[in-house]
């Protein structure tokens, strides 16, 4: 930490903090008392939506019903100063967001005690949240816990109403945080500063990994250690590229949604189904997931001559825990294998001469690197859904590569249309937004993922996919074209990605 040494570290509970105004215990063993939380005119609107308020209180919830008998629920790093009557206060430089919304969270609690109905948590009090985002934030926030915790017939609701005074209970006495206080401003930004850095790039993946080994509850030790080791292996750089630009980008497009970049607010996408969802829905993706696991780990496939039945689909929801690392092992080794013009186990895009031009000419630039982008996660949905792991016939192999070459075509005529290729047109070109002016613009994930067989599919696209004209392309295909070079050839590879339309007849002038 450098020059950091005024740095005191404590503990304390979320009512002792936010109800009784006292760190619970400080560096020295003792509780602190008096503490007056502040919010500093440099801090940020409130920006917590309902769903992110939601999501912690069933994850609350979840740790109670769990009997976890104490929840970390995160760092509060506090720059303590005299204001100008002498009074000490306490600036949160770090924790905002959540100890507003646990404020709402009690806040919408104590309603259910009438006797209270002058409680209040002062922090909430503060002439700090005249801003867009806090306005509308905060209320809504409060409304939506209000609608969770809240049965307006209380005789008939009795049972209800006692067990949320139980979680208030919880929350206050048995939800923790780590604090850290400092005296000096600039300590408390590199403090900050620091934690920031240390996790950047790893933030997201980490959360997820942190939240899937709390719910390995009944594995041992030993096992989880090898999980831990296991993921550790993979360079955390590619695992934030998997995770961020891959299957997340899967599922949000295969549902029409845009892939913005995948954070703290939108992994829950990939927390999945939990050993204690009781639906309907939660039940039948378990009971398919410990069917493919019992299949798999028995004499069924050799003796019966079957194939190995695979646990995952990347539509479908993961489920927490253990599975959710073998997920995350299964679709990194089957991208690697994709990506891997060399190899790929069961379906061999192997010497594919459309790729080996990719490989070697398009490998480089932003247009480029969505393009491919667009065709690496297209085929990747596609291997999951239509091709099997093991012993796949002739005809599994020729559907595969009608595949990659309408995949490519797709792909590539957006970047075909385009000299400077960005995000925004890429998206709407993904989702079908793309307007009359984008040949080709069309949802590919979905029509992977609403397609039973890879022949309904190869057929659907042999009607959508359209040539391209001389009216459609960018400046340098165009250039390409009439100077004679798309068909130029070098040690065996042609060197213009434009050659393969002309040769299968998705260009005409």
């Amino acid at each position: 930490m450098g020059n950091a040494v005024n740095l005191q570290l404590g503990v304390t509970t979320i009512g002792d903090l936010l109800v009784h105004k006292k760190i619970s215990q400080s560096h020295n063993g003792n509780s602190l008392e008096d503490v007056e939380l502040r919010i500093p005119d440099y801090q940020r609107p409130y920006k917590w939506t309902a769903r992110n308020s939601i999501q912690l209180l069933d994850d609350i919830i979840e740790a109670r019903n769990n009997n976890k008998e104490v929840y970390r629920v995160g760092t509060l790093i506090l720059h303590r100063e005299k204001n100008n009557d002498g009074k000490t206060i306490y600036n949160i430089v770090d924790g905002q967001q959540r100890s507003i919304t646990f404020s709402l969270l009690l806040s919408a609690l104590h309603e259910l005690d009438t006797k209270e109905e002058g409680f209040k948590i002062d922090l909430l009090e503060q002439e700090v949240f005249d801003n867009a985002f806090s306005r509308h934030n905060i209320p809504n926030n409060l409304n939506a816990f209000r609608r969770r915790v809240y049965k307006e017939n209380r005789e008939e609701n009795i049972d209800f109403i006692r067990d949320m005074k139980r979680l208030r209970d919880y929350i206050e006495k048995q939800c923790e945080l780590i604090v850290v206080i400092t005296d000096n401003l600039s300590e408390a930004f590199q403090f900050f500063d620091s934690q920031n850095a240390r996790g950047k790039a790893l933030y997201p993946h980490d959360l997820l990994k942190a939240y899937h080994l709390r719910e390995m509850t009944n594995i041992d030790d030993a096992k989880t250690e090898q999980i831990v080791k296991e993921w550790e292996k993979i360079p955390q750089k590619y695992l934030a590229e998997f995770f961020g630009d891959y299957l997340y980008r899967i599922k949000e497009w295969v549902n029409g949604n845009w892939a913005y970049t995948l954070n703290e607010h939108n992994i829950y996408k990939f927390k999945g189904i939990t050993k204690s969802d009781r639906t309907p829905y939660s039940q039948f993706y378990k009971s398919a997931f410990s069917y493919a696991e019992l299949v798999n780990s028995s004499a069924m496939p050799f003796v019966s001559g079957t194939r190995e039945v695979n646990a995952f689909q990347l539509n479908t929801p993961i489920i927490a825990g253990k599975p959710f690392f073998d997920y995350t092992k299964h679709y990194y080794n089957l991208l690697a294998d994709i990506r891997d013009n060399s190899k790929y186990e069961g379906f061999y895009i192997k010497g594919d001469t459309i790729v080996k031009t990719l490989d070697k000419y398009y490998s480089r630039g932003t247009g480029n690197q969505i393009a491919r982008l667009l065709f690496d996660t297209a085929l990747l949905l596609y291997v999951d859904r239509f091709c099997p792991a093991t012993y796949p016939t002739k005809v599994d192999t020729e559907l595969f590569q009608q595949f990659v070459l309408y995949t490519f075509i797709w792909a590539y005529s957006l970047r075909a249309q385009y000299y400077h290729l960005g995000w925004l047109s890429a998206q709407n070109y993904i989702l079908g937004r793309g307007g009359k002016g984008n040949v080709n613009s069309l949802n590919m994930y979905k029509l992977i993922a609403d397609s039973d067989t890879p022949v309904s599919l190869l057929s659907l696209l042999a009607d959508k996919l359209r040539p391209l004209s001389d009216g459609n392309l960018s400046k340098n295909v165009a250039k390409g074209i009439a100077e004679r070079t798309v068909d130029h050839i070098e040690g065996g590879i042609y060197t213009d990605y434009f050659h393969f339309f002309k040769a299968n007849t998705f260009y005409s002038k």
